[in-house]
């Protein structure tokens, strides 16, 4: 379960602008991450609950985007919202393409602190 190390890295990056701004609270955490990131939220959430206990972190909620998978086709020269990868091109069947979206790594996008 790499969801561990994550969070582990995650509460790292939480104590680091804790330390430089003194806030006292973390109420919201705002995570990003890809649909074939194999993520599993979870999975991070689990590991959250259980390494945020004693952090100014705990009892803060988990807010999820989970971005789309994204294909572009150089054939119909469009990009276009897919439910599986790898896959031909639901509008011409063909193989010219290219994901541009949904392999992204988990990133915190915000926290809303006290």
């Amino acid at each position: 379960m790499h969801e561990l190390s994550l969070m582990t890295a995650l509460l790292d990056i939480v104590h680091t602008y804790e330390q430089m701004h003194r806030f006292k609270r973390v109420n919201i955490l705002k995570l990003a991450f890809g649909r074939l990131s194999c993520i599993d939220s979870g999975a991070l959430k689990f590991a959250f609950d259980l390494q945020s206990q004693g952090t100014i972190a705990e009892g803060a909620a988990l807010q999820f985007d989970i971005r789309p998978i994204i294909l572009f086709c150089s054939t119909c020269d469009r990009k276009m919202t897919i439910e599986q990868y790898p896959s031909s091109c639901p509008q011409c069947q063909g193989d010219n393409v290219v994901m541009q979206g949904g392999g992204e790594p988990l990133q915190l996008v915000e926290m809303e602190v006290d």
